[in-house]
């Protein structure tokens, strides 16, 4: 369903959820923010402080215009740091700065914000079944949250890492004790709040549930089967880096694998740091890129580039399985 939104800049684009009808069941919709205010979308023009949310909350608007109230969202790659303050703006929170001028909803208004006003919220969306389908476990504030972990990769420089976590703590703080729904438990380090930059966190508080986005994908799949009666697992992602660790896919990928013991590995993009904090959960860690180049031939040679590693990597499999 093609549905024009905010963009992660604040201009207007097309965007689309996937609108699922079952027989006797209500319709659902599956949203992905990747395509709402995804990282691809500002490529060349990373700005974690003017990249907003605000289109998720748009495209929410439009699911509940249509009548449903079961959404699943999927979180990763997004744009913004904005501890989803503009998906919440839209639906209608009102964010404040001390001079009282309405916030907009971007990562630098997490930095002016000063109040907010639950009042004026989309009713309908406390109606919804919320699913948060996110396969991170970092929690929004902290060494580990979604600023310092996550804000490299979408543009923030080092100097503004701390000044913006301490203002996201302050910004959950306050919209939490605003919230009229009066929950007494914080979600501020709960595992998932910084997912898609504190996106998590905003969806939480309006009442989504977080659910591993790997676990759910493994069971419609049928991959604990799959690798049970495989002799080697292999699985993969963009780039490999110490984010692995935070409930990535490889890693879900290993821990099954593990529980049938079965041997995994892992070839990626491209290897990053921390590399080495992930031997031990696979049998081999290979990138895909085999000489100094651009990001761009890469890219195009990127199917040719995966062929070739996984030949390499089958080969050394046929080989340690004629050694016994």
């Amino acid at each position: 369903m093609r549905v024009p939104v905010t963009g992660p800049h604040g201009t207007p684009i097309i965007s689309h959820y996937a609108k699922l009808h079952a027989h006797g069941q209500h319709p659902k919709a599956v949203v992905e923010i990747a395509n709402i205010c995804g990282l691809m979308m500002v490529e060349g023009q990373m700005d974690p402080f003017a990249a907003s949310s605000r289109g998720l909350g748009d495209m929410l608007k439009v699911v509940l215009d249509e009548g449903i109230r079961h959404v699943v969202i999927g979180l990763g790659g997004s744009a913004c740091n904005d501890g989803g303050m503009g998906m919440l703006a839209a639906l209608g929170v009102q964010f404040y700065d001390e001079r009282g001028h309405t916030l907009f909803g971007c990562g630098a208004d997490v930095l002016k914000a000063a109040s907010v006003n639950w009042s004026q919220v989309d009713s309908r969306i406390m109606e919804c079944e919320l699913i948060i389908a996110s396969d991170v476990t970092n929690p929004l504030v902290g060494p580990s949250g979604a600023t310092h972990v996550y804000g490299p990769q979408k543009g923030l420089i080092p100097e503004m890492m701390e000044p913006l976590d301490q203002a996201m703590a302050r910004y959950g703080r306050m919209l939490e004790v605003a919230n009229s729904r009066g929950s007494t438990h914080s979600h501020l380090f709960s595992p998932g709040s910084g997912a898609a930059g504190g996106l998590g966190f905003a969806l939480q508080s309006i009442g989504g549930r977080i659910v591993p986005g790997a676990e759910a994908v493994a069971d419609l799949t049928g991959l604990k089967s799959a690798i049970r009666e495989s002799d080697w697992v292999l699985t993969g992602e963009g780039k490999s880096d110490y984010q692995t660790l935070y409930g990535k896919l490889p890693m879900y990928v290993s821990t099954l694998s593990a529980d049938f013991e079965k041997p995994v590995v892992l070839i990626s993009g491209s290897h990053g740091e921390g590399i080495a904090s992930l031997y031990s959960h696979f049998a081999g860690c290979f990138a895909s890129v085999n000489k100094p180049t651009t990001l761009g031939d890469c890219l195009e040679e990127a199917e040719n580039l995966l062929l070739q590693c996984t030949r390499n990597v089958a080969r050394l499999i046929q080989a340690s399985q004629k050694m016994g």
